[in-house]
């Protein structure tokens, strides 16, 4: 492989990441919002891998990239605990990238590993404090380890003061899974008063939402109307999170 200089490789990076609009396109490194826009961690995550790719190309080194990658597609095929062990080897081979492993902390989730998953979105918000889905999480992480305490969750994280997510989608899960006033209601709405992709993050989080307050009946209908968007569907498929929600309902027999 020729040799690319760090200077050309963040501008490649930078570029990649300000024109790509579907998150299937780099599955390894990026997370997308809800809106189609990149998030601040797939920014920093893209340029920390390829610098790390260009360190371990061409010899024995497992290449971090490469192990995000198959972990990525290990858990859209439903093997949750391979994925894990993939993540796990990245993290072995580039420990920098610990606080970038959001599709970790999903995999724990669905390992029913939560105090673990709690740790890891815990560790991606230091370094990125404006996630609001890091946030969202790590509340559904700590409202499963003790299913019987009252939601939402204590010790629960928030946005930093004077800050909020601009996104109506977002912003309304936010406050839902935070009890700061959203309602169910509030949030099924705003999902269908806008785009195709709105719908479908506004069914998924409310399904994961009454899955964290054992209301099954419920998350089951909410989950399932979500793989069956428009957006999961078609234009969307690629997105990592309508392969959760498949993923989700596979693991919970709701298909």
């Amino acid at each position: 492989m020729a040799y690319l200089c760090p200077s050309l490789l963040l501008t490649a990076a930078l570029l990649l990441v300000l024109s790509t609009p579907c998150r299937s396109l780099m599955p390894a490194i990026t997370k997308l919002s809800p809106l189609g826009e990149t998030q601040g961690r797939a920014s920093a995550t893209f340029l920390s891998m390829s610098l790390l790719d260009g360190a371990t190309d061409g010899g024995d080194p497992p290449n971090p990239r490469l192990l995000v990658s198959k972990g990525m597609k290990a858990f859209s095929a439903g093997d949750v605990s391979g994925s894990i062990e993939l993540f796990d080897q990245a993290e072995r081979a580039a420990p920098s990238l610990t606080p970038y492993l959001w599709q970790r902390g999903l995999s724990y989730y669905y390992a029913d590993r939560f105090r673990e998953g709690s740790e890891q979105f815990r560790t991606d918000v230091r370094v990125n404090p404006l996630d609001v889905e890091e946030i969202v999480w790590d509340i559904a992480c700590l409202a499963r380890v003790d299913p019987g305490a009252a939601f939402p969750p204590e010790g629960k994280m928030s946005l930093p003061p004077g800050k909020k997510d601009r996104r109506k989608i977002m912003s309304t899960v936010y406050s839902l899974f935070r009890g700061d006033g959203a309602t169910e209601q509030a949030l099924f709405a705003a999902g269908h008063d806008g785009s195709t992709s709105d719908e479908f993050y506004s069914l998924f989080y409310l399904g994961l939402y009454c899955e964290c307050r054992d209301e099954t009946e419920k998350a089951a209908s909410y989950m399932r109307s979500a793989t069956k968007t428009k957006y999961a569907t078609g234009l969307g498929a690629g997105d990592y999170m309508t392969s959760c929600a498949r993923i989700h309902c596979k693991l919970r027999g709701w298909s």
